[in-house]
């Protein structure tokens, strides 16, 4: 199909080329040859009047033109599979559309895995996508490269519509055998006992607890920090280390770990779970289908 003389076919392919800058992999991401691709870069280099792509060594670079082309690109694309993901007809039980999500492991526990289990009776044929957050999570959804993002609300991004998914409360986790769980837990025993942390993604960013605790005043003596909550237990287990853990994800854990979890010794706020999503995609049935089943799931 063309418009004004341009295959329309050409913009995925303009699209993936730019992102790979690499025939080879462009021709892998898109399921065609390799000459064809090329063929591909042949006709939209004659049509732009445009290198779009050049090569120095063994790698190849947008031009400059490419690069303003770039976005423009990608706002016609995702208009398209908006226009396409807005139908008014939405039936999960016959649908095969693919939600990409990003959450954290946490979410992922918590809200995500009682869908999976739901999804199999009333939307065999859905498919979710789940990629935990980082530093580049708003941009993905803003670029149509995700549906929906699922982050606490200190973290929401103002670029993107929110709704609430779940209040959340957090709770003081160790190992079953630490004595400390035998009594009430007080400040001091949180603060001098050595702790498992959480930090996500390559910029080592701070989580919810820990925002607040420093908003307090309140020093924890970190020993190990890892990347993912769902790996917490693990570094508590036959140890004397606590840590500051959702509620949901503690009772999740204890069914499978010898952890125990008893309340702060002090007042935090509830963490406000957010799914964030493109603004344009308030109309978008499927993904209103998909929020609500998400809402009574964590309920």
């Amino acid at each position: 199909m063309r418009f004004k003389g341009l295959d329309l076919n050409l913009l995925a392919a303009l699209d993936v080329l730019l992102e790979c800058r690499s025939v080879s992999r462009a021709a892998d991401i898109l399921n065609l040859s390799q000459p064809a691709v090329s063929a591909a870069l042949g006709r939209l280099r004659v049509f732009f009047g445009d290198d779009i792509l050049t090569t120095h060594g063994k790698r190849m670079y947008p031009t400059p033109y490419a690069e303003a082309l770039m976005p423009q690109v990608r706002e016609c694309l995702r208009g398209v599979e908006l226009m396409i993901s807005s139908s008014t007809v939405f039936d999960p039980a016959t649908s095969h559309r693919v939600f990409r999500l990003v959450a954290s492991d946490f979410v992922i526990v918590a809200a995500i895995v009682p869908l999976v289990a739901r999804l199999v009776d009333i939307a065999p044929d859905i498919r979710l996508e789940m990629v935990l957050p980082n530093e580049l999570s708003v941009e993905q959804v803003l670029q149509g490269k995700a549906d929906l993002l699922i982050t606490p609300e200190d973290f929401a991004s103002p670029e993107l519509a929110s709704e609430l998914l779940f209040e959340e409360t957090h709770v003081v986790a160790g190992w079953s055998e630490n004595p400390l769980f035998q009594r009430p837990l007080t400040e001091d025993d949180l603060l001098g006992a050595g702790h498992v942390a959480v930090a996500m993604g390559n910029a080592r960013l701070s989580v919810f607890s820990d925002k607040h605790f420093a908003l307090l005043g309140k020093d924890r003596r970190v020993q190990v920090t890892t990347a993912s909550f769902t790996t917490v237990p693990w570094l508590l287990k036959d140890t004397m280390r606590l840590a500051v853990m959702h509620e949901r994800l503690a009772r999740a854990m204890s069914a499978y770990f010898p952890i125990a979890y008893a309340p702060l010794p002090f007042e935090v706020p509830a963490m406000r779970q957010m799914m964030q999503f493109h603004t344009t995609r308030r109309t978008d049935v499927g993904l209103a289908w998909l929020r609500s089943q998400l809402r009574e799931i964590s309920a």
